[in-house]
């Protein structure tokens, strides 16, 4: 079961889009030094399609959903992807902290992964050295082109 503890406006988080952001918890990967180790914790609301449309009915003006997470749950994600993309026709991201793109995932129903787990001595994906790429899906899910160099890059 998937749940999230909030929402909010992401404007660096994928290039070029207005994106809200929801924060899943239940996070297996526990990376070391991670920005939100509460999200760790099976706590919050339960995320399911109805959830999603008190979300979207609060919300206006997104060009992009993103899960923060829901590597404990992948079906979920994937069928919560669906459901955005057919009913808000809206773009989807999806960070993960997978090393590589799961097998699980219908990639027809992203726009944009982020995979690899955070590693504090590599920063994320606004560092030179970062070990995370941001991936933008096209042709249904079959073609991913790496636009990791996209996101701003400072030197830390």
């Amino acid at each position: 079961m998937l749940k999230y503890y909030n929402t909010q406006l992401a404007l660096q988080e994928i290039p070029n889009e207005i994106t809200l952001a929801i924060n899943i918890t239940g996070c297996p990967n526990h990376c070391d030094g991670c920005h939100s180790p509460w999200l760790w914790e099976d706590t919050g609301t339960i995320l399911d399609e109805a959830a999603i449309d008190d979300i979207m009915r609060e919300k206006d003006g997104y060009t992009c959903f993103c899960f923060m997470g829901g590597d404990a749950d992948i079906p979920t994600v994937n069928r919560l992807s669906k459901y955005l993309k057919d009913k808000y026709n809206i773009k989807v991201a999806w960070y993960s902290g997978l090393e590589n793109l799961s097998k699980d995932m219908d990639y027809a129903n992203l726009d944009y992964a982020k995979i690899g787990h955070y590693d504090k001595n590599k920063g994320g994906l606004d560092s030179l050295w970062t070990n995370q790429r941001l991936l933008k899906i096209q042709y249904k899910g079959n073609v991913f082109q790496d636009i990791t160099n996209e996101i701003k890059v400072t030197h830390n």
